[in-house]
C-alpha cells in the first residue's frame, strides 16, 4: 500500500538532521529515492508527475536552494532516462528504485573523488586562502594533511553573515593545519602571501561559473588581479541548469536570507546576501569528482549530462 502520509519535504529535513555530512542535493536525491520506494504510481506518466510535484514543493519549501534545485533536476533526468528502458511496468518500477539507490550511493561518494583530485593541487609549505566552509573543501585539506601528510598553512575568511568561516577552521584545527580566521575586507590585504584559493560552490552554472557563498566573486576578482589560482573544488551533482550573464543576475528567490544580527543598527536598512555569482573568467579550475575541468569544459559536460 502506498502511505498518503509521506511528507517529502520532512524527509528531505530529516535526511540533512541525521547525517550532519550530507549536502543539500544528495538529501534531495535521497528524499526522492525513498518517495519512490513509499509510494505506488500505477503508470509511468503518473510517476513522472509524482516526481515533479514532490520536486516542486521541495524547491518552494526550502530557501535559497541553489544546491537542492540541481540535485532535483538531476535526479527528474535520471527518471525521465530510466522509465524509458523498460517495456514491463513492475520491472520498471522496481529497478527505478534500486538504481536510485546506487544513484544515491554514487553522490555520496563523489566528495571523496572531488578531494582525491584535489589534494594533487596542494603542495608543501603552500599558504591556502578558503572561503567560508565547504564539506569537500575541508575534506581536500585533511586529507592532503593526514594522508599525503603535506605541510601548509590555511587562511580562513570568517564569511559573513553566516560566519561559517570560524566552523571551517575548528575542523582544520582538529585535523593539526595550522590555520587562521580573517574578517572578510582584509582579503586584499594579506593575498600577497597566499599561494592559491580554494572555494567550494552552491551550484556550477551552464557557463562555468558558480554559485556560492557571498564574497566569493569579489575574491574572484583579487585573484585575477593579482595571477593567484582561483580554484573550485565541487561534485557533479551540483551542476545547475542556469544560465545567469552577470554577479547580480540569479533568480531573485534565492539571492537573499534573513539572517539574525547584533549590529545595533536599523535592520530596515539592511539588504542581506547570502550567495553570489562567479563568472567563469576568474575561475583557474574545476576539481571535481569527473577530474579536473576548465570552465569551458563544464558546458559539455552539462550537455552529456542532460541531452544524450
Amino acid at each position: 500500500m502506498a502511505d498518503d502520509n509521506f511528507d517529502i519535504k520532512e524527509t528531505y529535513l530529516k535526511f540533512l538532521k541525521d547525517d550532519e555530512d550530507m549536502t543539500m542535493p544528495v538529501a534531495a536525491i535521497e528524499s526522492l529515492v525513498t518517495m519512490l520506494r513509499v509510494k505506488q504510481p500505477a503508470t509511468s506518466s503518473e510517476l513522472i508527475k509524482l516526481v515533479r510535484s514532490n520536486i516542486e514543493t521541495l524547491k518552494l519549501s526550502i530557501s535559497n536552494a541553489i544546491s537542492l534545485s540541481a540535485g532535483c533536476d538531476l535526479f527528474m533526468r535520471f527518471v525521465l532516462r530510466n522509465t524509458n528502458l523498460y517495456s514491463d511496468w513492475e520491472s520498471c518500477k522496481r529497478n527505478l528504485v534500486e538504481n536510485g539507490e546506487l544513484f544515491v550511493q554514487r553522490a555520496k561518494e563523489s566528495r571523496e573523488k572531488s578531494a582525491e583530485f584535489g589534494a594533487a593541487f596542494v603542495k608543501d609549505d603552500d599558504t591556502i586562502l578558503v572561503h567560508s566552509y565547504s564539506r569537500v573543501v575541508s575534506q581536500l585539506l585533511v586529507k592532503a594533511r593526514k594522508e599525503d601528510l603535506k605541510r601548509f598553512k590555511v587562511i580562513v575568511t570568517e564569511a559573513r553573515p553566516t560566519n561559517k568561516g570560524y566552523h571551517m577552521a575548528k575542523i582544520l584545527q582538529q585535523a593539526d593545519i595550522p590555520v587562521e580566521v580573517i574578517v572578510d575586507s582584509s582579503v586584499g590585504y594579506v593575498l600577497h602571501k597566499v599561494d592559491k584559493i580554494l572555494v567550494g560552490a552552491e551550484g556550477v552554472v551552464e557557463s562555468g561559473g558558480i554559485i556560492n557563498h557571498i564574497g566569493s566573486y569579489q575574491i574572484g576578482c583579487l585573484a585575477k588581479a593579482n595571477n593567484k589560482p582561483f580554484y573550485v573544488v565541487t561534485e557533479l551533482h551540483k551542476f545547475v541548469r542556469l544560465f545567469p550573464l552577470a554577479p547580480n543576475d540569479l533568480p531573485r528567490e534565492i539571492q537573499s536570507g534573513n539572517e539574525e544580527t547584533n549590529l545595533g543598527i536599523d535592520t530596515s536598512l539592511l539588504n542581506i546576501q547570502l550567495i553570489d555569482f562567479t563568472p567563469h573568467e576568474y575561475i583557474t579550475a574545476l576539481i571535481t569528482d569527473l577530474g579536473v575541468l576548465t570552465p569551458s569544459a563544464v558546458s559539455e559536460e552539462l550537455i552529456k549530462m542532460w541531452y544524450d
